[in-house]
């Protein structure tokens, strides 16, 4: 059977699976199945119930999103968070059927379950702006509410996932079950998060950012606070950046992941333990030179979720995900330091939930060819069983190409790795455009997951190669940290070490029909390439930056971001920001560059297309803006379906235009 090549729209074909739980007492899990639906152009998540045997069943039912499953600590039912009624809520469902009982009303909704020990109790996180918030879910008046304007006092005002911030805060709440009564357990112009429940149930611990100025005093402290009488312990000591917290079964021990801002954005995360009655407090991965967690980039999955450190029953060890050389697996390490890789494949563990009294787990696994399945993995017996095939289908219609590694050196021998993707029908002989990808961060990872972009670049003739130039997360701190204050500089040479060393190794690439693009860092990246070179001849920067001095004033990170990565200021470093500025450099751009932007991006602000647009023109160039309305940052990743197939269907069409070879 001959298959068919990958189009764009078949986005809307794939299934993903995330936020697998699971029950100990059953040895059931729940996970959430997203997929899109095209004609209504909306994502639908429904909460599945599974067996080891592979069998899995729909939990709940109906249109929007239903996320978050949860068990009771004794597994007779499951948490939820449902937008069914409009607003986010949270429900519990008993297990072996019932109806789903909503059981928050809260007037700007509710998000993350935690049960309590005893299995009465739920802690959820609210935006409140006062604890009425809680209990109406409509506004005191329904009418039409005259336009006011937006006074701003802090410098943090706006943010890329919300847009502008009121008077509403993040903040903790308690939902007695029994009762139905729902109080606050955290107040005032501060937000809230990572909650976590003592094992006794008489506290909680959270991260919070209770600094005098938290617009200058930059940091998320760990806190654990009594239930009863509310009072605050801080454990961490306002010098870095803290989250996702487990106590320890035996409650004597808190972990948690996060660094102390040794080098401000390019830390790498570790692992943290607390002595609860003692407050003394550890880095237990000081000497393991690998970030914690999963920094993978990737365009299919949202919703991810990291598990923090997953403690054995004895309270003496710990499972982790880990993010090392373009991959994600899992660590075990243990309270005397100790450290070692358990599940390392040339894949991306995106998702896991660990049964640890038998060293088992429930993985979400994807690769180049596979958009993700969950596993059934023992840790003892070595074995992994496939639990789901709800992409199998569609693989098997169509045509994947395998991303291959390549390792290859910085001009300043250095080691470097990437990837290179043959198009689809590949012909032995034949030479091919070839697109070169730069990812953002960029303090991330390319890493061994499903591209869909790539895919559909693939099947439209193009060879796919990507790297990981310094500044990616995946290969130790000192290569992590090398891009700050060198944007543009040895990254730049990284990126183009890589088209050197493919147009050397491969003969299929044709080196007169090359192109490039990027978002985010990756968009600032080509910006920098075809200000710098005219060896592409054609290119599409997304979400970029264009120039770091304005950038400076109206980016949601900017006043912070540019000091630490840039290292230049509004003070007496600004020429340092205009030098790694591309837009300084337009003039020597002579390769055809399509800009691509959200008009609701707050972390790159659309102004930074709309300069470089204007400047290019102004001097003849060839250029092209397109602006996606409503679309923030994560266009790319969780955007609005439609737009997300314009997206690609630009990207692809500008090569194809200005690209000879392209199918």
């Amino acid at each position: 059977m001959t298959k068919r090549k990958i189009e764009s729209t078949d986005l809307f074909r794939l299934t993903s699976i995330t936020d697998p739980q699971w029950d100990k007492h059953s040895r059931k899990f729940a996970f959430v199945q997203t997929t899109v639906h095209e004609e209504e152009n909306e994502y639908r998540s429904t909460i599945y119930v599974g067996d080891l045997e592979g069998n899995a069943v729909p939990f709940t039912s109906g249109k929007g999103r239903a996320t978050s499953p949860r068990w009771s600590p004794d597994g007779s039912k499951l948490a939820f968070v449902s937008n069914r009624n409009e607003k986010s809520q949270l429900y519990v469902m008993p297990v072996n059927g019932g109806e789903a009982e909503q059981v928050t009303f809260c007037k700007n909704g509710a998000r993350g379950p935690v049960w309590s020990p005893c299995g009465t109790k739920l802690l959820f996180s609210t935006s409140v702006e006062s604890a009425e918030d809680l209990h109406s879910t409509s506004s005191k008046s329904e009418e039409k509410k005259k336009p006011e304007p937006l006074v701003v006092e802090k410098m943090r005002y706006k943010s890329d996932a919300k847009g502008f911030l009121d008077n509403k805060n993040d903040h903790l709440a308690l939902l007695d079950l029994k009762t139905k009564e729902v109080s606050l357990l955290t107040e005032g112009d501060r937000d809230y998060g990572s909650a976590a429940w003592s094992p006794d149930g008489t506290k909680i611990a959270f991260v919070a950012n209770l600094e005098e100025n938290p617009d200058v005093s930059l940091v998320s402290d760990v806190y654990v606070m009594d239930v009863q009488s509310k009072e605050k312990k801080k454990i961490t000591h306002s010098n870095g950046f803290f989250s996702t917290i487990s106590f320890s079964p035996d409650g004597q021990y808190l972990g948690f992941l996060g660094h102390e801002k040794e080098f401000q954005s390019a830390t790498l995360t570790r692992v943290w333990v607390t002595q609860v009655a003692t407050g003394e407090t550890h880095c237990l991965t000081e000497n393991l030179d690998v970030e914690v967690g999963d920094v993978a980039i990737g365009d299919f999955h949202s919703g991810n979720v990291n598990p923090g450190l997953m403690w054995t029953d004895e309270s003496e060890g710990f499972y982790f995900l880990m993010s090392d050389q373009g991959a994600t697996g899992i660590y075990f390490g243990s309270l005397d330091g100790s450290m070692y890789p358990i599940h390392l494949p040339d894949e991306h563990v995106y998702a896991v939930s660990m049964l640890t009294d038998t060293h088992e787990a429930i993985v979400g696994v994807s690769n180049s060819t596979d958009p993700g399945e969950l596993y059934h993995l023992d840790f003892r017996s070595q074995t992994r069983t496939q639990l789901t095939k709800v992409n199998e289908a569609w693989k098997n219609e169509v045509e994947l190409s395998v991303a291959e590694p390549i390792r290859y050196k910085a001009p300043d021998g250095w080691d470097l790795h990437g990837w290179i993707m043959k198009p689809a029908g590949f012909e032995e002989g034949k030479k091919y455009p070839t697109i070169l990808e730069v990812h953002g961060g960029p303090h991330a990872m390319y890493a061994n997951t499903y591209f869909h972009e790539f895919q559909t670049l693939t099947a439209q003739g193009f060879v796919v190669l990507f790297t990981n130039p310094r500044g990616s997360h995946g290969y130790g701190q000192e290569f992590v940290d090398a891009v700050r204050g060198d944007y543009g500089g040895k990254d730049y040479l990284d990126v183009m070490a890589a088209m050197d060393y493919a147009l050397e190794t491969f003969d299929f690439i044709d080196e007169k029909n090359l192109g490039i693009t990027g978002g985010s860092y990756g968009g600032f990246m080509t910006n920098w390439v075809v200000s710098h070179t005219d060896r592409f001849k054609a290119a599409v920067t997304q979400r970029s930056i264009s120039n770091w001095l304005s950038f400076y004033g109206v980016s949601d990170i900017g006043y912070y971001f540019s000091e630490w990565e840039v290292k230049g200021d509004m003070g007496e470093k600004v020429d340092k920001l205009w030098d790694h500025s591309p837009i300084k450099y337009v003039s020597d751009v002579n390769t055809p560059l399509l800009i691509l932007h959200g008009e609701k991006d707050y972390r790159c602000p659309v102004e930074q297309a709309e300069q470089l647009f204007i400047a290019l023109k102004q001097q003849g160039k060839t250029t092209k803006l397109v602006r996606f309305p409503g679309a923030n940052h994560e266009l790319s990743r969780s955007g609005d379906p439609a737009l997300r197939i314009h997206r690609l269907d630009h990207i692809k069409s500008w090569f194809v235009e200005y690209l000879e070879g392209a199918k």
